[in-house]
């Protein structure tokens, strides 16, 4: 898979030149009563959408909204699949992409999407958000929402130990090892679900250490001399050998180790808050803290996995869909406080962040007003260059993490993960 995967990108690239020409053709017929506007989850980004066309009919009544939802695997497919063929026929105005593929997509389509440096200030949004939307000093994407982390745990369980929610804020992953041990002897209830083909953990533990898979260029990987990765993977076998783990092998059975009371904590994004409340035996018995943070050098308490962004395609209706995002996603308070409101989603427009919503107090966590905890949360997240890459070496380092697992050395595993990288991302 992976390597069909490289192939394809490797023909992408072979079609730069002949898709940027063609990019570069005149369109100057911007006039246009209808954009079209792909993206996938109905209770969450269609949503949105929806709030959003209801904003922008105010502004621009005679320009329309046509909202597709389908799923994130299939738009990356449909995307591609019209790119390489050097035509614009079937693209939407506007497209919603997962934040670890946009490099992808910026470099190896130049001239595709529309620069929308004229219509979003990146100041006004999460600085981490600003490396993976723009490219050769040119803002192409409005981000969207942010996918910060943070820790949840039952407080039922820790007091149940003798212990308090102070004694999990603004820990790091070691001293959590520890708590869970004492946990485990009170309670019998492990720590932390594990998967071993699903590297987010790891990336949830070396963006708080502000590296990533690659060097600064996003191209280069750095997988056998990172700290960051290397207590990483140690965090994970730690927990695993002192019986604190949880296996899980897809999105159901990951659900059901917090839901089904199998572990007491869960690192994960703002984004798994309605699935943590749709347990009622559990109300009351839920509160959130910072993220654990790696015992290195400039590691913090925040963090973040996954999270989206808008993008124009360079097409008819560029800059009317550009005025929508204008509109709503890239600069309107107003917007935001309708989508805390109605969908709870966090986004990452700072004017937004001090909105009186994130004030709104959540009566299953106890009252806590867990919105305002994520937004000032969001501001810590340290900044990496995802680059190309991320999926391809989550892959090569699900191997080099389960050879690890079942006894191999460290240091080699990382070794070898690396020239495998070298040798399968060389471009």
């Amino acid at each position: 898979m992976l390597k069909s995967s490289m192939r394809h990108l490797i023909v992408l690239a072979v079609l730069v030149v002949g898709l940027f020409a063609f990019a570069a053709c005149d369109r100057s017929n911007d006039e246009v009563n209808e954009i079209t506007i792909w993206a996938w989850d109905p209770n969450f980004n269609i949503h949105a959408l929806n709030i959003g066309a209801e904003f922008f009919a105010e502004v621009n009544p005679d320009v329309s909204v046509n909202i597709v939802e389908d799923a994130q695997d299939s738009i990356i497919q449909r995307l591609n699949t019209i790119f390489a063929g050097g035509t614009m026929v079937g693209l939407p105005n506007i497209v919603l992409i997962e934040d670890y593929r946009a490099q992808v997509f910026l470099q190896a389509f130049p001239g595709m999407f529309y620069d929308l440096s004229a219509y979003v200030s990146p100041s006004q949004f999460a600085p981490y958000k600003i490396p993976f939307t723009s490219f050769e000093g040119r803002q192409y994407g409005v981000p969207f929402d942010t996918g910060v982390t943070g820790m949840y745990v039952r407080t039922d369980l820790l007091e149940q130990a003798g212990l308090t929610l102070d004694d999990v804020t603004n820990i790091t992953w070691q001293r959590l090892l520890e708590i869970g041990q004492i946990v485990y002897a009170a309670t019998g209830v492990r720590t932390m679900n594990f998967d071993p083909d699903d590297m987010a953990g790891i990336r949830i533990m070396i963006q708080s250490a502000g590296v990533w898979y690659t060097d600064d260029d996003g191209v280069t990987p750095n997988l056998n001399n990172s700290p960051a990765i290397a207590q990483a993977f140690s965090v994970i076998r730690s927990a695993h050998d002192a019986g604190l783990t949880v296996p899980n092998n897809d999105w159901g059975s990951f659900l059901r180790t917090f839901n089904d009371g199998d572990v007491w904590m869960v690192v994960t994004g703002n984004w798994i808050t309605p699935s943590i409340m749709a347990e009622s035996s559990q109300f009351g018995d839920w509160a959130v803290v910072p993220t654990p943070r790696l015992d290195l050098p400039g590691a913090v308490n925040a963090s973040n996995l996954g999270g989206s962004s808008w993008y124009v395609i360079n097409m008819d209706g560029k800059e009317a869909a550009a005025q929508f995002l204008q509109a709503t996603f890239a600069g309107s308070v107003p917007f935001y406080e309708q989508l805390l409101y109605e969908i709870g989603a966090i986004g990452t427009f700072i004017p937004a962040l001090d909105s009186p919503y994130f004030d709104r107090e959540f009566e299953f966590f106890s009252g806590q007003t867990i919105l305002n905890d994520f937004a000032r949360w969001t501001r810590d997240i340290p900044q990496v260059n995802f680059g190309l890459h991320t999926y391809a070496i989550d892959e090569i380092l699900s191997i080099a993490l389960q050879g690890y697992m079942r006894g191999e050395d460290l240091q080699t595993v990382l070794d070898n993960a690396q020239a495998m990288a070298e040798t399968q991302l060389r471009q």
